[in-house]
């Protein structure tokens, strides 16, 4: 019987220790960082924790002097933190301390100055697997920071936002040889902000000027702070196949535009920021409900007509360069694309997944052919249009205008005022090449 009862121990015993039910000290790490990457940005700091397997963890602050201490459960100190690469101003050291256990890990990130840190977990996303995300605020004095940058004079300059997309912890889609869509879309980006800020009259805002993250809600933002009359939203398009390829123009459906109107009729500080001098007039929004929600929705309706315009304009000039994949703008529910007040596109600039368009998307002088197509477009929508109060508003002729009588036609009236059919119905907002009679159209300069 004894026997038989140290022969089941040394079997159980044997089961435990492969099952992993009995661990030795060092088999009690089960969880292991692989790298830690920092990203500065101009208004915080990113850093973010590559884990084998899913953190367990708890952190807290101190101060005197100010540092953020991150404990992880069951993890093995093997990377030398020495090692890792930081540009922050906010971050001036990471190290490890002494944990709270044996089988644990405690790092320590040393702090210029008092933060309130978000830390939070994220599921594996290729290419990156288990991670750890803190978050740190960094507004600070001095720093170049788009919200604190003074605004251009609004009655002088046409100001075009320019948002690269994804950036620092989202790579957005990768091509079949490892090309990142957040490296090339910045670089078309400042190519487009070049040819906008060479253009007399005109300004650009670059809504991310380096490899770091702004949330999709927060672009728009950015946008709206420095009083832009354009928001372009640069990317790069993907599939599961490779056969897919071409350049599309994409803007606001209608069905997001009402959902996001519900929710900016929520807060009645936004309320005041997009009405301007109407807010003014409305002292309670929330009486005024349904005053507040018509002049909104004819700032979107304005808006979206807008961008259509754009749109066109610009797949117009791509058209010329490049095969479109989309022939026409094309409505859908992009997070960037949730202003009501300001015209808003998004440009896929071919599909970094397709392997001849990855490979022209990275080739620069094919980056800027693709800026300069959409600075074109841009650029005639505006001449075309100019926002009141600009200094290419107060440079327009005086408009001419039409009124169609019977017999009249699209193509007859561009023969006679000497301009392009395309032209007539680009500064009239029209579709089609059918008139009305009594329909009053401008006449744009020849």
């Amino acid at each position: 019987m004894k026997i038989l009862l140290r022969y089941c121990l040394l079997v159980f015993f044997t089961y435990s220790v492969s099952e992993g039910f009995f661990l030795s000290e060092a088999q009690a790490s089960t969880n292991a960082i692989n790298s830690v990457r920092i990203w500065p940005s101009p208004s915080n700091t990113r850093v973010v924790l590559d884990l084998e397997n899913q953190p367990q963890y708890s952190w807290f602050t101190l101060q005197n002097p100010h540092r953020l201490v991150i404990d992880l459960a069951e993890t093995g100190k093997k990377l030398d933190l020495s090692k890792v690469a930081n540009s922050s101003e906010l971050v001036t050291k990471i190290r490890y301390s002494t944990p709270k256990s044996k089988d644990a890990v405690r790092i320590v990130l040393e702090l210029d100055k008092k933060v309130k840190p978000q830390i939070f977990a994220l599921q594996p996303t290729a290419p990156y697997g288990n991670r750890l995300v803190v978050d740190l605020p960094d507004n600070r004095p001095g720093q170049t920071n788009l919200i604190e940058q003074p605004v251009n004079k609004r009655h002088q300059d046409i100001i075009i936002a320019i948002d690269a997309g994804h950036g620092g912890e989202d790579p957005g889609s990768i091509g079949p040889t490892g090309t990142y869509e957040k490296n090339v879309v910045l670089r078309i980006s400042k190519k487009l902000a070049d040819l906008v800020d060479d253009e007399p009259g005109m300004r650009s805002v670059l809504i991310r000027t380096g490899d770091y993250y702004l949330t999709p809600n927060r672009r728009p933002e950015i946008a709206r702070e420095k009083k832009a009359d354009l928001f372009v939203s640069i990317h790069a398009d993907a599939f599961t196949q490779p056969q897919p390829n071409g350049a599309s123009v994409w803007v606001l459906s209608t069905g997001r535009a009402n959902s996001e109107l519900g929710r900016w009729l929520e807060n009645t500080e936004q309320h005041s920021e997009l009405l301007g001098g109407a807010a003014e007039i409305i002292q309670d929004t929330n009486n005024e409900r349904y005053l507040t929600q018509a002049l909104l929705d004819m700032s979107m309706d304005h808006s979206i007509a807008t961008s259509y315009d754009v749109g066109r304009n610009i797949l117009s000039e791509l058209r010329a360069m490049m095969k479109l994949h989309k022939k026409s703008p094309q409505a859908a529910s992009f997070a960037v694309l949730t202003s009501p007040d300001i015209p808003s596109i998004l440009v896929e600039t071919g599909f970094i997944s397709n392997p001849r368009d990855e490979k022209n998307l990275n080739w620069s002088k094919h980056q800027h052919n693709l800026a300069r197509s959409i600075f074109k477009g841009i650029k005639a929508h505006f001449r075309a249009t100019p926002p009141d109060g600009t200094l290419w508003a107060k440079q327009k002729p005086k408009s001419r205008t039409h009124k169609v009588q019977r017999g009249d036609s699209l193509s007859e009236l561009a023969l006679r005022y000497n301009v392009s059919v395309n032209n007539l119905k680009r500064a009239n907002n029209l579709n089609s090449d059918i008139v009305r009679i009594g329909q009053v159209l401008n006449i744009p300069q020849s």
